[in-house]
């Protein structure tokens, strides 16, 4: 019997008939307990029909708001009103689409409504997405014509008026606008008539120009090439340009950026000047995430000052080496390198180079460098630290290094504790021990990285033992004894000789290992008295915590068994192998000191009823006197000036602990002669002032004017941080801007502007300094008095002006002196930060646009410190 089979959703296929297969089934068969039939297979093996290739691969779906209308004679479906169609990875939503299953195309466009051309198409496909007026896409060819499309890539937007789309990978438009404004009508844009697109990658342009507010501009590229990736790219470094008195017409900061990977980069850039002055420039910067990070930045100029002939004409090299490399805790708990490292040829380098942007820098006279292993010995109480050290001073051209300094700590061990139990004396003596080990160089800068400067090192090391304890005596007193051990190795000593041509006695340097020691012992008595006194009104109750000290150490004269005698100008003088500095860690203490220390410690606080406007029903504490601390001592085993300085500090905080103020000092007892020398005979008046330093800041702003606010706890007014009167830094405000990136990816930080109306929000902070000093003879009088403020005012949400500035009032004159203007211009950013007077007289203006993408798209205008002739 035949069956018709017809294929589901094939239209006009032909009919297939059965095969009729005969059936032979053996009598042998019947007998046999299992009577299924054997069938013979089918006569037609294959079926003879191919399958055509579909030609829509995923199913569709779609639906709309108002209506859907499908025509079966023309195979069109049409939706309408918040019409949405998904197909595989395409995400279609528009006012309006038709889908044509006869010819494989969709067509969406907007809607037209009281408000407009609504609704316009927005196209998305795998993680591109584009907003049109419309589109009509093949889903045979994947080819697709748009009218005003809106692409977002990357950081870049694109407007084209006419786009086809080849495949995913390439894009063509014509009257292309591409911008990183994300307003209706863009800040700014660049403006073609042809360009290539490739989603993710690229965009390839042909002649453009720029247009700023709708108005283009004479700034045209007869092509141009943008990436667009979120991966760091390499390209070219547009240069800034300018112009100064000695050096001429110069070119900045021109180079090469390379990504070389996600770990690492390099950026190569170099400055060429008119007079022949030029210099080459690398920095790279390394991230390797749970592991370390850092930055290494190399400098090298060659500088020409003047013209060839001139008295003033002069040629110099420098080179500047900065390393900063900090490794992750995560990494190695027990185990820690930290590198900051800043080295120069000359302390001068900032103040003589010519593409110096932070201006700090010229305010240093010294540079500092560390790089330092720390290593914990898990199980032991040890821990190693190794460190190099650097130091330059412009003051004098003398560079310090330790080559290493090499540290071993033991923590505190309590030997006499059995299982960690401390109950008496006996038990609660604990134990330190530290050994230093240092190889140091002192050299001139012209001896830097030559052979000579190894020929005034010093090496050495010491050991170091501390032991204390504590007892409770008298029920209110603590009683604390402790014992200091040293022993220090000197690897070199000195023997004095009397040179007749010289007229004295001269140093020769012995080479070889030789010891010594010291030790003291000692004991402190120390309690806390409270004095409270009780108020009625706002003032309830005054605190008045004192804590008097009492010590007593005893050191040998550990000189002694090492002196020797030689003849000086002045006679015979005594010496040891360890004097004149050859030691790292010093010389034996000479004499014997049996000094008996005194010390007396201040604490002023009162307890205030809470105001009118304070939700809090508790009393306030308030500190009225931070500290106020004397200290001094006496030497019973010295022939005189038994009597040491009297130390003195104070410090308090005013005016809602907005204004800190500390006061420091030494009293001396002692009469100075005429000649500058101290004798033993107090002074007529007792003490004598010989040195105070007064230093008071003091932040304020405009919200602390504004009742709406509850007043902050000012955190900028701790005495130990006070307010940094030096502002921003120069570097990061001229050119932080034109790279400035969001923190997270796709986060865009945005001010909201509203009117200020009459509210400017502005701070400003002010610092006071002023020494005094009285050496007995001379007259005395204050060293210095200077006031330094900073501030910053917001004239609008988007202007703002920040200056920083001091006044030496002993001087009469005003000191480093610098103004920054900056703009938010939405899309673009500018700066001018000027340095309107001084030696460092300067300024840098810069206007770019934010996007990294178009960093390049920037004016960069500098005019370096000129090195004037009178």
């Amino acid at each position: 019997m035949a069956q018709e089979l017809r294929k589901d959703n094939i239209p006009n296929r032909p009919i297939v008939k059965k095969d009729s297969a005969k059936i032979l089934v053996k009598k042998s068969n019947l007998l046999k307990k299992d009577t299924v039939p054997k069938v013979k297979s089918d006569s037609i093996k294959k079926d003879s029909i191919i399958k055509p290739k579909e030609v829509i691969d995923y199913i569709i779906t779609h639906d709309a708001e108002d209506y859907t209308i499908q025509n079966a004679k023309n195979k069109t479906v049409t939706l309408y009103n918040n019409a949405h169609l998904v197909y595989g990875d395409i995400d279609l939503k528009a006012g309006k689409i038709i889908i044509n299953y006869k010819n494989n195309t969709v067509y969406a466009t907007g809607i037209k409504d009281s408000t407009g051309y609504a609704q316009r198409p927005v196209f998305k496909q795998g993680g591109q997405e584009s907003e049109q007026d419309s589109i009509l896409f093949n889903f045979k060819t994947k080819k697709a014509l748009v009218y005003g499309v809106k692409t977002v890539q990357g950081e870049i937007i694109t407007y084209g008026e006419k786009t086809k789309k080849v495949n995913d990978s390439t894009i063509y438009m014509s009257k292309l606008r591409f911008t990183t404004s994300k307003k209706d009508r863009p800040d700014y844009h660049i403006a073609t008539n042809k360009a290539k697109l490739v989603p993710g990658k690229k965009i390839i342009v042909g002649g453009s120009n720029l247009v700023i507010a709708d108005v283009p501009t004479p700034l045209y590229l007869p092509f141009a090439y943008f990436p667009l990736t979120d991966k760091r790219s390499s390209g070219f470094i547009i240069p800034s340009w300018g112009e100064n008195n000695q050096q001429g017409f110069f070119l900045q900061n021109g180079g090469y950026y390379f990504a070389i990977n996600d770990y690492f980069d390099l950026e190569l850039t170099s400055d060429i000047y008119s007079n022949g002055s030029w210099a080459v420039n690398a920095s790279s910067n390394y991230n390797l995430r749970y592991k370390f990070s850092g930055g290494l930045s190399i400098r090298f100029q060659n500088l020409t000052n003047s013209i060839r002939g001139f008295s003033d004409f002069s040629k110099a090299s420098n080179f500047n080496i900065t390393w900063n490399h900090q490794q992750d805790p995560k990494s190695s708990p027990n185990s820690n390198l930290r590198a900051r490292v800043n080295v120069s040829s000359s302390s001068q380098f900032f103040r003589q180079s010519l593409n110096q942007i932070d201006q700090n820098q010229n305010l240093r006279n010294s540079f500092d460098s560390s790089i330092s292993y720390y290593k914990k010995f898990v199980g032991t109480p040890f821990n190693m630290n190794v460190t190099l050290t650097h130091s330059q001073n412009s003051n004098n051209n003398i560079v310090n290094l330790t080559l290493p300094s090499l540290q071993v700590n033991m923590d505190r061990i309590y030997p006499f504790a059995a299982n960690g139990v401390k109950k008496n004396a006996l038990q609660k003596i604990g134990v330190n021990y530290t050994l230093q080990g240092r190889y140091s160089i002192s050299t001139q800068e012209d001896n830097f990285f030559t052979s000579k400067m190894f020929e005034d090192a010093k090496a050495g090391v010491q050991h170091e033992i501390r032991a204390n304890t504590n007892i409770k005596a008298f029920k209110y007193f603590t009683l604390s004894p402790n014992f200091n051990y040293t022993d220090v190795w000197n690897f070199a000593t000195i023997k004095k000789r009397f040179d007749p041509e010289v007229g004295a006695a001269v140093n020769d340097t012995i080479n070889g290992f030789k010891r010594f020691n010291r030790y003291n012992f000692g004991v402190g008595l120390t309690t806390n008295i409270y004095g409270d006194f009780k108020f009625k009104g706002k003032i309830k109750a005054i605190r008045h915590t004192i804590r008097p000290t009492i010590s007593w150490s005893y050191a040998p004269n550990f000189a002694a068994p090492f002196q020797e005698r030689v003849r000086d100008r002045s006679g015979i003088r005594t010496y040891t192998p360890f004097d004149d500095g050859i030691g790292i860690f010093g010389a034996p203490s000479s004499g014997v000191s049996n000094l008996l220390s005194f010390a007396l410690n201040n604490v002023l606080e009162a307890k205030v009823k809470p105001g009118e406007d304070d939700d809090s029903e508790e009393d306030k504490k308030i500190t009225i006197l931070n500290n106020l601390n004397f200290n001094t001592s006496y030497n019973m085993a010295a022939d005189s000036l038994r009597w040491s300085n009297v130390n003195f500090s104070a410090g308090t905080q005013l005016f809602k602990n907005k204004m800190s103020v500390n006061l420091a000092g030494s009293l001396d007892p002692y009469q100075v002669t005429p000649e500058g020398v101290k004798i033993d005979k107090f002074n007529a008046s007792l003490f004598r002032l010989s040195n105070a330093t007064l230093t008071a800041n003091y932040s304020f702003s405009s919200s602390d004017f504004d009742k709406s606010k509850k007043d902050d706890k000012n955190k900028n007014n701790n005495p130990n941080n006070p307010p940094d009167v030096f502002g921003i830094n120069d570097n990061q405000a001229i050119n932080g801007f034109a790279t400035q990136q969001p923190s997270r990816p796709g986060e865009v930080k945005e001010k909201t502007a509203d009117l200020y109306r009459s509210k400017i929000p502005w701070n400003l902070s002010f610092i006071y300094s002023a020494s005094y000093s009285n050496n007995g003879f001379n007259r005395a009088g204050i060293q210095s008095h200077t006031v330094g403020f900073n501030g910053s005012i917001d004239l609008t949400p988007k202007w703002k002006v920040n200056f920083r500035s001091s006044y030496d009032i002993f001087n009469g004159a005003f000191s480093y002196t610098t103004l920054n203007f900056s703009r938010d211009l939405d899309s673009w950013r500018f700066n001018f930060n000027w340095v309107p007077f001084g030696n460092f007289t300067s300024y840098n203006f810069f206007i770019g646009v934010k996007s990294s993408m178009l960093s390049d798209l920037k004016w960069d205008k500098r005019q370096p410190p000129d090195r004037r002739l009178f």
